[in-house]
């Protein structure tokens, strides 16, 4: 970005915002414009700016400077400011910058929340809540928060979405009332405006729009200079142009959201891989969809249904008026699909995941909350199952009923099957002889919540505020009694006791008792 100050190694100075506008080499995209000045006079801020925009610096830049104008310098483990984003990725980026600035600051260091203590903590939310909670060895985070000057929530919206709420609400119990709040999205939707209320003072509230590129617009959600396409095709060809369509951009880098497992040990490698490549295809889910900064990147490719309408962050379902425009399939493509098969009918794990792959999209389909246009009755799952590159269907209730005509089963034994690892082929073949053979576990996508989280949280609310209640009218009954009422209390209680026990008969039970009737009536 020639027009961004984004991963700009510049020596902070006293006025850091005013310093870098005389250099006319960058200029600040508005959001920095707006948002610095702000931050920097202590104020809350509350910005929605589209993906691209600069973000990143608008925070950062304030947070490093209000960190080094501290009448008291920080220690090493007080933390000074916290920055929460919903992703690693987005954290490592995050990290990335700050390390570019603070390498010529003396007295502030930043870390990557993944154990210690630094004066500015980038940390996805989850890590950072469970931080919170661990005491050991010296080490309390909760007390190194007390000086906190800044907390950050960058792409707030999808920090909502993703389901970090309580972990949300947990943090921010942690952190001192007194202290400057920046709230960052690239939607302003009504749970953010929730978000907005719980954490932040009196905030100035930013909205940063883009020049339009279609007139017929009101507001302009994506980056003006972004092209919009989609291609409609046969669902038992999906995967076929898919392939296609990769192999006549070998030249370029792509990005293809997809639903599938999660990586673990390998993510953070692939990820800083395919930021230094100069072509290649990063196969990804949602959690890529947005935010993260990757040069020269040509395509983004939604290869399935986004997980909720908000999660596509270009906004091209049906109600949100962005252009776009068709690009017709490819014709005489290259039969991928058979290849697939043939690889399944030669390694059990191919047939395996193609299995669970099916299995996972349909139930996913089936209760999508946009199922105005995903709509169930419209699939054709026989050819489906051929775009999944099947050699047979499962058995799965979503199915029965089901015209599957399309479909054209293999003519193989499914049992003989072999797994092409040697290994896990000879456990196989174990359990096969002592009758001990496992079906595969299908690990199946959590499809997304049919509420939105507005009307979860509002249940959960209800939900607390009667448990309250109910324990308010327990305690004030509590309260009500006296001194001498609990004590004539634990007196019948010890009766009973005794009772229960046999240390005293019913007739003494009954004798005492009617003294201590006789002496509170006397009272």
């Amino acid at each position: 970005m020639e027009d961004t100050w984004e991963s700009l190694p510049v020596k902070l100075q006293d006025s850091t915002f005013l310093s870098l506008k005389k250099l006319h080499f960058v200029r600040p995209t508005p959001v920095q414009s707006a948002c610095i000045p702000l931050f920097l006079r202590n104020k809350d801020v509350a910005a929605e700016a589209v993906t691209g925009s600069g973000k990143t610096l608008a925070f950062v830049i304030p947070v490093i400077e209000m960190l080094r104008k501290r009448e008291c310098t920080l220690k090493r483990n007080e933390v000074g400011s916290i920055i929460i984003t919903p992703t690693r990725e987005l954290a490592t980026q995050i990290d990335e910058v700050l390390t570019c600035f603070l390498k010529d600051t003396e007295g502030i260091s930043s870390l990557l929340m993944v154990g210690g203590v630094r004066n500015i903590i980038v940390a996805t939310p989850g890590r950072l809540a469970a931080m919170f909670s661990m005491k050991q060895d010296g080490f309390n985070l909760a007390s190194s928060v007390k000086s906190l000057e800044v907390l950050v929530l960058d792409e707030a919206d999808r920090l909502l979405e993703m389901g970090f709420e309580a972990s949300i609400n947990t943090i921010l119990s942690y952190l001192p009332k007194q202290r400057r709040t920046g709230l960052f999205s690239a939607t302003q939707t009504d749970e953010v405006e929730k978000l907005i209320r719980a954490g932040l003072r009196n905030p100035v509230r930013i909205t940063v729009k883009e020049k339009l590129s279609d007139p017929t617009q009101d507001v302009q959600r994506t980056p003006s200079t972004l092209q919009n396409y989609y291609m409609v095709v046969n669902i038992d060809e999906k995967f076929n142009q898919l392939m296609n369509f990769l192999q006549g951009h070998r030249q370029e880098k792509i990005m293809v959201l997809c639903i599938h497992g999660k990586m673990k040990q390998k993510r953070n490698a692939i990820f800083s891989k395919f930021r230094s490549m100069v072509g290649g295809v990063l196969i990804c889910t949602d959690v890529m969809a947005r935010g993260v900064d990757i040069p020269e990147v040509n395509w983004v490719i939604q290869y399935d249904p986004p997980t909720s309408a908000s999660s596509f962050v270009h906004r091209c379902e049906i109600n949100q008026k962005v252009f776009i425009e068709n690009i017709p399939a490819i014709e005489n493509v290259n039969n991928c699909v058979n290849k697939v098969k043939k690889l399944a009918q030669r390694d059990r794990a191919v047939f395996e995941k193609g299995i669970q792959a099916f299995v996972s999209f349909v139930r996913f389909y089936a209760k999508h909350e946009c199922n105005m246009i995903f709509r169930l009755k419209d699939l054709d799952y026989g050819k489906m199952a051929t775009g999944f590159g099947l050699i047979k269907i499962p058995k799965m209730p979503e199915l029965k009923g089901k015209d599957l005509s399309d479909f054209e089963e293999t003519e193989i034994d499914i049992k003989n099957i072999p797994y092409r690892d040697k290994n896990r082929e000879k456990q196989r073949q174990k359990q096969i002889k002592s009758g001990l053979e496992k079906q595969p576990k299908l690990k199946l996508r959590k499809p997304p919540q049919s509420e939105a989280w507005s009307k979860l949280k509002a249940k959960k609310d209800k939900k607390k505020k009667r448990k309250e209640k109910r324990e308010e009218t327990r305690n004030k009954r509590k309260l009500d009694l006296s001194d001498d009422d609990l004590d004539e209390l634990e007196s019948y209680a010890r009766l009973l006791k005794k009772l229960k026990r046999g240390k005293i008969s019913k007739t003494d039970f009954d004798k005492e008792f009617a003294d201590e009737l006789a002496v509170d009536s006397e009272d």
